[in-house]
């Protein structure tokens, strides 16, 4: 089937609640008159010039949203909190284009030239504290443009907390900038307003099988199989129906261990979470279980967890755009 031939749309799905929420966040702020539009498209991004967001179509239907977890592992933005985040972060954008905000001489000294070419790949540094920390993978170190973007994520999330959660760090000028900057901003009509809709979903004549063909190639599915037999000494391969699996046991106990290597290594909880999600996805390949004393596998796999997070932040990764 042709992506333009699946005929959906927003209006009357789950995605309208999370849309209602970050026009509400907009408004507390003073931003309203921004009025970004949404429209459905293959993947989540703010055009140049444009003031509005394209939302993957899958997201619009629960068998395409099963789908994509099957041929891609994971559903970007496939529920309420991972929603408002990437919503929040495009936000950003769209109000970058609305104001012209990247041409300001501060705008520039904080964040850097956004005529910067776009890479693709970016190698962060997970301990760096010059960045915010909102989207997975450091997504703030990948270029200027989304350094902004992530920030003001931060500064637009409720109850984030922003000068207690970064005081101290480098980062936190760049959010009083942004603080000040929206003050400014408050109550003001946007100085350029474009409603395209690029690539919306009625433009697509590619098929289903062709997009996830492209995506795939793209993103490499899959999850590395360099800790398969360290997974393999904690977990069972044999089948156990009356075992959980690996996967549902590390997510069911993710904060517990979460908080006893944080406590080991100090304040690298997104490189945790990085490395936690990479872990449980191999195990949901290898089909593991989850075989044994619920305590000790716990130990054991907080100790992977400690050896594999550190030798991440030291030995970092590029990672594709």
């Amino acid at each position: 089937m042709r992506l333009c031939d699946l005929k959906l749309t927003i209006e009357g799905t789950w995605l309208e609640g999370p849309l209602d929420a970050v026009r509400a966040d907009l408004a507390r702020k003073g931003l309203e008159r921004l009025k970004p539009h949404f429209w459905l498209s293959e993947e989540w991004f703010c055009p140049d010039q444009v003031t509005g967001i394209a939302i993957p179509f899958y997201l619009a239907h629960p068998r395409l949203m099963r789908l994509e977890r099957r041929e891609m592992l994971e559903v970007e933005g496939g529920t309420r909190g991972h929603a408002l985040k990437l919503l929040r972060h495009e936000l950003g954008h769209a109000l970058d284009h609305a104001f012209g905000l990247h041409r300001r001489k501060r705008w520039k000294q904080l964040f850097g030239r956004s005529s910067q070419r776009y890479p693709d790949a970016y190698r962060p540094n997970p301990a760096s504290k010059h960045y915010v920390q909102h989207l997975d993978d450091w997504y703030a170190q990948a270029h200027p443009d989304e350094d902004f973007a992530e920030t003001f994520a931060v500064w637009l999330t409720p109850r984030s907390q922003w000068r207690r959660r970064y005081q101290g760090w480098p980062a936190l000028a760049k959010l009083e900038y942004v603080d000040e900057l929206m003050g400014e901003l408050e109550g003001q009509p946007p100085r350029y307003r474009s409603r395209k809709r690029v690539d919306s979903l009625p433009q697509l004549r590619f098929t289903l099988r062709d997009y996830y063909a492209r995506k795939q190639a793209r993103f490499l599915v899959g999850y590395p199989s360099v800790y398969d037999r360290d997974l393999k000494q904690i977990f069972s391969s044999d089948p156990a129906p009356n075992a959980p699996t690996a996967a549902v046991f590390l997510r069911r106990n993710r904060n517990q261990i979460r908080r006893i290597v944080a406590k080991w290594t100090g304040e690298y909880e997104f490189t945790l979470d990085h490395v936690f999600r990479l872990m449980i996805g191999r195990c949901k390949e290898l089909k593991l279980r989850a075989v044994g004393d619920p305590d000790q596998m716990r130990l054991d796999f907080a100790i992977l967890l400690t050896v594999k997070a550190m030798h991440h932040l030291y030995e970092r990764e590029w990672i594709p755009m």
